[in-house]
């Protein structure tokens, strides 16, 4: 048995003033044939599961194209083009294959095609007919569409946020592949489709009310010809029809089971919607708590969320611990600009710096303050754990720390990277640990490296193109009624 793997991930932030183009694909992975297997098999991402479990299973892997960007803007119409006619250009060369493992992100939009998505799956399941399977992975924040679930088999979803079970999921993808290629299983798929949107602050699925939720959750898999059972939270800034909060059971041979389980799992969701309310607390109340409580802190940066397409420039906690003077504290900011001159005058040097804030007013005016330079780093580094997005190696550019007077040190990087790994401060010789503040631009994601050296979080209600409060936003095409927008509705699963 031959399988072909496809990977083409982005989160798509669509109120985002930017787009995403080829370049930003090509600066942090793009791939095809056996370069795949090379960069991601001894990776904790799901196409390592991919490669794992197939060797496992005693069929052979066809890698063919592998793209993922870091989240940011929609996608421009050409670059989208290119992307595709790569993909399917190794997909024609490798002729017929027994069965496709992919993973799509689930929240990826285009300028032409909304549903990104749901788009390749489908132009990938007309290429090869009804008789393959096309097997994969998704997001746990995917935004999920009627066509993904026709196009494909079966889709099975992390588990965990932050994402730490990637790797696992793939592995179970290939499990499922196999049963389906020899017979023992005929994975029938069926979808609900929730009026309902999951504050991205509720998503955490270790805490409440996640936590009870993915409970009853594991305890429905245990359902007899249950094959699999995804909870999709969505992502709430992809101004899409398909934005919202999803359930996906994948049954064998009839949608009974599935169906049960789905009425089951989202009728319980639905009942406890009011509690997945995101509330946030203002950046004053939270600068104002750091004064009596002497814990170790990460104040994470909700409207400036790097890991959901923010410009990861935004300034407003940084001029908040600026102004009240709070010592050992520390963000990051993405600045070229500020990158460059820093370079340009040398370690040591002091210079009045404008930092930050340079994409949009929404998240903040530039950080003007006197600095000195502490620090210069090619940026490179690597995670052995498991964090958040299953990658190990990492580029934030050209790097440069400096100290202001007032004590908050800053790392200024030439490349956009989300906080998901403390090896970003280490590799520009910072110690986390000696920090009593750390600013951290997510919202659950940063948890799974920040906690090592972090007492407590504290989820800051910022505004920008991530903002917690969904009400900041207005959307063409969301559908309606929905929840929390329109509060007064009734539901349930038929």
């Amino acid at each position: 048995m031959r399988i072909g793997i496809l990977c083409l991930m982005q989160e798509s932030n669509t109120f985002l003033n930017q787009q995403t183009k080829l370049h930003h694909f090509a600066e942090d992975l793009f791939l095809v044939g056996e370069e795949i297997r090379k960069q991601l098999a001894n990776t904790h991402h799901e196409a390592a599961g991919f490669f794992a479990g197939l060797e496992k299973e005693g069929m052979e892997a066809v890698p063919l194209f592998a793209a993922r960007a870091i989240p940011y803007g929609t996608i421009q119409k050409e670059a989208f083009e290119q992307l595709l006619e790569n993909m399917f250009k190794q997909v024609e060369q490798a002729g017929p294959l027994d069965g496709y493992l992919v993973a799509p992100h689930g929240a990826t939009v285009s300028e032409q095609y909304l549903d990104a998505d749901g788009y390749w799956l489908k132009q990938l399941r007309k290429r090869v007919g009804a008789e393959v399977p096309i097997i994969g992975t998704l997001d746990l924040h995917a935004n999920l569409s009627s066509q993904m679930v026709a196009s494909t088999n079966a889709l099975i979803a992390y588990r965990t946020n932050p994402h730490l079970d990637q790797y696992a999921r793939g592995f179970e993808a290939t499990e499922l592949m196999s049963k389906t290629l020899r017979g023992e299983v005929e994975p029938v798929q069926r979808a609900a489709f929730l009026p309902f949107v999951m504050n991205i602050e509720k998503q955490c699925t270790e805490l409440s009310p996640c936590k009870e939720l993915y409970e009853l959750a594991e305890k429905l898999r245990r359902k007899k010809g249950l094959l699999s059972l995804s909870i999709l939270q969505g992502y709430p800034y992809a101004d899409v029809d398909e934005m919202g909060t999803s359930i996906l059971a994948v049954s064998d041979k009839t949608s009974l089971v599935a169906e049960q389980t789905l009425a089951e799992l989202s009728n319980y969701l639905w009942e406890h919607r009011a509690d997945f309310n995101g509330t946030g607390v203002p950046i004053d109340q939270a600068i104002d708590s750091l004064k009596n409580d002497t814990r170790s802190t990460c104040l994470l940066d909700m409207g400036d969320n790097v890991g959901g397409g923010s410009p990861a420039d935004g300034t407003l906690i940084a001029q908040a611990l600026l102004s009240q003077r709070v010592r050992d504290s520390f963000v990051c900011l993405y600045d070229p600009e500020a990158v460059r001159q820093v370079a340009d005058v040398g370690l040591g040097a002091e210079l009045k710096l404008a930092m930050g804030g340079k994409t949009d007013r929404l998240h903040g005016d530039p950080l003007i303050a006197w600095v000195e330079v502490i620090g210069i780093y090619p940026g490179k580094f690597e995670e052995p754990l498991a964090r958040h997005g299953g990658f190990t190696h990492f580029d934030q550019g050209l790097s440069a720390v400096v100290r202001s007077g007032e004590g908050l040190i800053i790392l200024l990087n030439s490349k956009r990277m989300a906080p998901y790994s403390l090896e970003q401060l280490r590799s520009c010789g910072l110690n986390p640990g000696s920090f009593r503040v750390l600013v951290a631009k997510g919202v659950n994601a940063p948890i799974a490296a920040y906690e090592e050296v972090s007492s407590r979080f504290i989820r800051v209600d910022t505004p920008g193109v991530t903002a917690s409060n969904l009400n900041h936003f207005y959307y063409h095409h969301r559908r309606r009624p929905m929840f929390p927008f329109e509060r007064d509705l009734e539901w349930s699963f038929s």
